[in-house]
């Protein structure tokens, strides 16, 4: 079942449930894509038709976000709990050690990447981590392209986390469906946080919705505009929304 949010559909799911279904896809090999949707998403989606498609085609979308979640309840679905990327990365991981499913990261920072497989492997002995890539900044050519596609095929990885951040994640993976013969799941900066190279808000902070205000303390310069530019305007769209008022398009 899907509930939209300013256009933009949303699962009704929760950790296990997500977990399940990605673990099914990967056993069969199919080429999958997994976006963990928050209030950045949804704007970034009601600002350009294009993403919005993008984010619409996807197999699975979750509630990453607090608010999402209030709207979901709000509207009826009381019982909704919020599905976080980085959590949702965690339970996957454990489902894919336990059933001996190899699993695969892309993006991230090279040191990043390299402590996060240290960790992930002494939490999970059974953890099959068959690759990883740190792809530069800039585009790469096609030819580039190519490569990388044959190199995550050939490791035989089911499962591929994608740290690039939104919207960059959400388009790599919607370009690559269908080439990359894995489930591929957006985490955003699930790859730093479980690294421990940037602090995640504490937990009473992200139950009451204020995980977007820790960020920002912590990284001003890179995501004032994420916050300060979306949020008032998701507040105001959102009561739109839950009035009535707000024209489909979608």
């Amino acid at each position: 079942m899907k509930f939209v949010v300013l256009n933009t559909k949303i699962d009704l799911t929760n950790y296990e449930h997500s977990a399940k279904i990605i673990l099914n896809w990967a056993c069969v090999g199919e080429s999958h894509m997994i976006i963990a949707a928050n209030v950045h998403t949804i704007m970034e989606a009601y600002d350009s038709n294009d993403f919005k498609k993008i984010v619409n085609s996807a197999d699975l979308v979750t509630p990453d976000g607090m608010p999402l979640v209030w709207m979901m309840r709000v509207k009826g679905l009381r019982r909704q709990e919020r599905v976080y990327g980085p959590m949702l990365m965690l339970h996957v991981l454990e489902a894919a050690a336990r059933n001996g499913i190899p699993v695969g990261l892309y993006g991230g920072a090279p040191r990043t990447l390299n402590i996060l497989i240290e960790k992930l492997r002494a939490l999970h002995k059974d953890l099959k981590v068959v690759y990883s890539f740190s792809p530069p900044f800039d585009a790469m050519s096609p030819e580039e392209d190519t490569l990388i596609v044959n190199a995550i095929n050939r490791s035989g990885a089911r499962i591929l986390f994608v740290g690039l951040g939104c919207p960059k994640q959400e388009i790599w993976m919607a370009e690559h469906r269908g080439l990359v013969n894995a489930v591929m799941l957006g985490v955003g900066a699930a790859f730093d946080f479980h690294a421990g190279v940037k602090a995640q808000a504490p937990a009473w902070m992200q139950k009451v919705g204020l995980e977007w205000l820790f960020r920002l303390f912590t990284e001003p310069r890179r995501l004032w505009k994420r916050y300060l530019y979306h949020n008032p305007r998701f507040i105001l769209l959102a009561v739109a929304d839950l009035l009535g008022l707000l024209k489909k398009a979608y």
